[in-house]
């Protein structure tokens, strides 16, 4: 009582700055409550109840193929989409041995190729089928850090079909689907460097085509939620998966680099939620922790760190190069 009394008898700004104050206080515990619900609380959705069948593109390895088995733990049927058939059929095998009634169809899809062709295929796969998740995962990046001048235009032309003109064509394809039954949900695997941090040099076509799925979901989240179709895109960082070894000298998996598994678990949870959403816990931490950095400090950062990469890997080609001349 007698603290409001003495806040009350200040001049007038300083109310204002208390009030402020105590503002941003709430909101800060809003958000923190919010987080600690989202990422420890809030229970995943029956993911059946959008469709018996899900699709994914990517699943032959990394994160597809751990959100292919947790897809297949959760009872959905398969669709899987990638470019190399024993792959793919190994892939069949192992979860079919692991969950026997599953239903497994595979797509021969060259997402770096010929989408038209790709098209069809996929298209003839689900005709008929209650298609209710789709998993926008393949993707590829730059081989090494390189600046662009650097850049070997071929592979980021493929980047860019793989990671923007694939990911809108495939869903242009099974979206229709969805709308006809009035339930669906679209995961689009975003990544950090285009919604974390302000800048990521030397992988600047790979951060540019990131940023493509992300603001391609959040849009597909406005147009379709009132249809009942979920799009999301799900933002990962550093993942212990085979894009990710040429930057870490041995794969490892930790609280902010979990292991694809890991981090498919947690993603599997988030399906049909927020239209940006951050699965891992510690990728989520280290968000809330650059966030509070200026620009100028990540900028110049990431450069930094990515120069180490493009150093790591010559090194790595030169050592190559050795070998094989040795051999």
């Amino acid at each position: 009582m007698h603290s409001i009394q003495f806040i009350l008898s200040q001049p007038s700004w300083y109310l204002l700055v208390f009030l402020l104050g105590l503002l941003s206080l709430t909101r800060l515990s809003v958000f923190l409550l919010n987080s600690i619900y989202t990422l420890l609380l809030r229970p995943g959705k029956n993911l059946r109840r959008y469709g018996k069948w899900a699709t994914v593109t990517g699943p032959t390895s990394g994160i597809g193929q751990s959100l292919a088995f947790e897809l297949a733990k959760n009872g959905m049927n398969l669709i899987l989409v990638g470019r190399n058939t024993d792959k793919l059929e190994q892939v069949k095998m192992e979860i079919c041995g692991q969950y026997e009634s599953i239903k497994i169809k595979t797509v021969l899809f060259d997402l770096s190729g010929d989408l038209a062709i790709g098209v069809e295929n996929l298209r003839e796969a689900i005709h008929g089928l209650d298609v209710g998740v789709l998993v926008n995962n393949a993707g590829i990046a730059e081989p090494s850090a390189t600046y662009f001048h650097e850049a070997d235009i071929d592979s980021w032309i493929k980047m860019v079909r793989v990671n923007l003109e694939a990911v809108a064509e495939i869903t242009h394809t099974v979206l229709p689907l969805m709308l006809k039954r009035k339930k669906g949900a679209i995961v689009n695997i975003g990544s950090g460097s285009s919604v974390v941090i302000p800048s990521y040099p030397l992988y600047a076509t790979y951060a540019a085509t990131k940023a493509f799925v992300a603001q391609f979901s959040q849009s597909l989240y406005v147009e379709y939620r009132s249809q009942g179709i979920d799009v999301q895109c799900q933002i990962p960082l550093y993942v212990s998966t085979k894009m990710t070894s040429g930057i870490f000298k041995k794969k490892r998996s930790s609280l902010t680099i979990p292991d694809s598994d890991t981090y498919a678990r947690a993603a599997i949870r988030c399906i049909g939620y927020d239209r940006i959403s951050m699965p891992a816990m510690g990728h989520f931490l280290l968000w809330c922790f650059v966030s509070l950095l200026p620009d100028f400090h990540n900028n110049s950062n990431m450069l930094k760190s990515n120069l180490k990469h493009r150093e790591i890997m010559r090194r790595r080609r030169e050592r190559k190069n050795i070998s094989t001349t040795a051999d």
